[in-house]
């Protein structure tokens, strides 16, 4: 080979293998934040599958990207998916984005590759941004094991519910929570995790209005019914897990006692489980078994 031959440029190979299907993760607002790869993956598929085909277009149009787009969002995923099955069985790649972040986490998805991988397709992440992830690395709250709880359900009683099963959850959680029930999912968790137990409030992140505020409930909560901009947007919350060290068990049956005296059941555990921050269901279940014996023992008298 002469000298002038080894200088030759050599083709760079493809970074996209056939019959495969890529989950590009893609910028939460920034748009700084999309990895080379990922652009790649989206120059060099032969589909991508889009959850709003509108919003990744101003995504592709910006990187100047031209590959076809077809729409799989939860209302047609169950349609879509045998279609986009077939169509990697067939050889041809293809890339499944959501309108921010890294696909699936809150997204659709669950069924496109679940089903890829009965049928032996190679699925490949193609990781970069996930807003639960830069969360919780800003939020100053353990990071050494969490939880990824989703957003909590949209009526109030389910919402309670939700939140009295993690009470006394130890590891850190992560919440996604829509801007327009924001004040009333935080005042759920006082109701159920109490006034001391930290946060941290991330919104708008990697975008213009950016926000990240480690707070209690107590504080937090006047904080964000003060600011209307802090009720805008996308919102993350990252919430400590409970204390592993209960509180005195005589003590709390001293308050339960006094509380008992002048309140009912209901409102004696809510002004406990303020005080101790201490598992709802628990507190309840202790102060039905003290009412339950005192009831005995006035019997007895």
């Amino acid at each position: 080979m002469s000298i002038e031959k080894s200088k030759e440029k050599q083709p760079v190979p493809s970074v996209v293998k056939p019959g495969t299907l890529y989950l590009v993760a893609t910028p939460i607002g920034n748009l700084s934040d999309i990895t080379q790869r990922a652009i790649e993956v989206l120059s060099g598929v032969d589909l991508i599958a889009a959850e709003d085909t509108r919003h990744s277009q101003r995504l592709l149009a910006h990187l100047g990207i031209k590959t076809r787009l077809q729409a799989c969002h939860e209302h047609n995923e169950e349609q879509m998916t045998p279609r986009l099955l077939d169509e990697l069985a067939a050889g041809r790649s293809i890339a499944l984005v959501s309108d921010a972040g890294t696909p699936l986490i809150s997204d659709p998805g669950y069924r496109l590759v679940s089903q890829a991988h009965e049928r032996k397709i190679p699925v490949v992440p193609v990781a970069g941004v996930c807003a639960a992830i830069a969360a919780l690395s800003a939020a100053g709250l353990a990071t050494d094991r969490f939880s990824f709880e989703g957003f909590p359900p949209a009526k109030q009683g389910a919402r309670l519910r939700f939140f009295e099963a993690l009470a006394g959850e130890q590891r850190t959680m992560i919440f996604y929570v829509s801007c327009h029930r924001i004040v009333e999912t935080l005042k759920d968790m006082q109701s159920t995790f109490g006034d001391n137990r930290r946060l941290s409030f991330a919104r708008e992140l990697t975008k213009t209005f950016e926000t990240i505020k480690r707070a209690t409930l107590a504080e937090l909560i006047p904080w964000v019914e003060a600011d209307e901009n802090q009720r805008r947007g996308e919102i993350v919350l990252v919430v400590e897990g409970a204390p592993e060290e209960k509180a005195d068990s005589s003590e709390t049956d001293r308050l339960l006692s006094i509380l008992l005296e002048d309140l009912p059941v209901k409102q004696a555990v809510k002004l406990v489980v303020k005080i101790t921050g201490e598992h709802k269901n628990e507190i309840y279940k202790r102060a039905l078994e003290l009412r339950e014996n005192k009831l005995s023992a006035n019997k007895r008298k």
